[in-house]
């Protein structure tokens, strides 16, 4: 008896996956458990903007540039996460219309009310994804851009961007943004 009510909450991947193309709302799922998403802000939503339009020119080098309804699949962690703007390069990674496997990058705009699990979990999680090169969060309050990038070596390491005439040299897709081109018509 108790083990059925320990399972109460839990939603099998496949009626997650099923629901949510049906669903009003969007919702992430972790192993198991699923997550509605809070709205967000204009000022959030042109941060993802300009990010995406940055990205466009990345299918030049056969990569494409998503936003915010593309779910990326961390199979390792059996877990399913919106992220604002999502690059990728692999043209095997077909699995599904509605999910990446295999990203080269992923953008998270922070907002006061996901910046912690976008900093903690996320982070953790998406590090588990063996085609990702870079994660970058994107404060919306300030100047303020962390990438989080692997080495050659494997290992991860941190560039911070705190001044709007920096660039950032991505290597997948290969290019550089400005980082006044991410907060364009943004005013701190």
């Amino acid at each position: 008896m108790a083990d059925s009510n320990l399972k109460l909450d839990y939603i099998d991947e496949q009626e997650y996956l099923e629901g949510e193309k049906l669903a009003d709302n969007r919702h992430e799922y972790v192993d198991g458990k699923v997550y509605a998403m809070a709205g967000s802000s204009k000022r959030h939503n042109r941060i993802a903007g300009n990010l995406y339009r940055s990205l466009l020119s990345a299918g030049q080098q056969g990569c494409d540039a998503y936003i915010g309804d593309i779910k990326v699949r961390i199979e390792r962690r059996n877990s399913y996460y919106y992220p604002d703007v999502v690059v990728g390069c692999e043209e095997s990674d077909n699995a599904d219309d509605y999910y990446l496997e295999k990203p080269c990058l992923i953008i998270e705009v922070l907002s006061p009310s996901t910046e912690k699990k976008d900093a903690t979990e996320k982070l953790l999680a998406y590090q588990d994804i063996e085609s990702l090169q870079a994660y970058l969060m994107v404060d919306q309050q300030q100047c303020h851009i962390s990438l989080i990038y692997r080495q050659k070596n494997g290992h991860w390491w941190v560039k911070t961007f705190t001044e709007l005439d920096d660039m950032i040299s991505l290597s997948c897709p290969e290019m550089e943004i400005k980082v006044t081109d991410i907060y364009e018509n943004i005013s701190f």
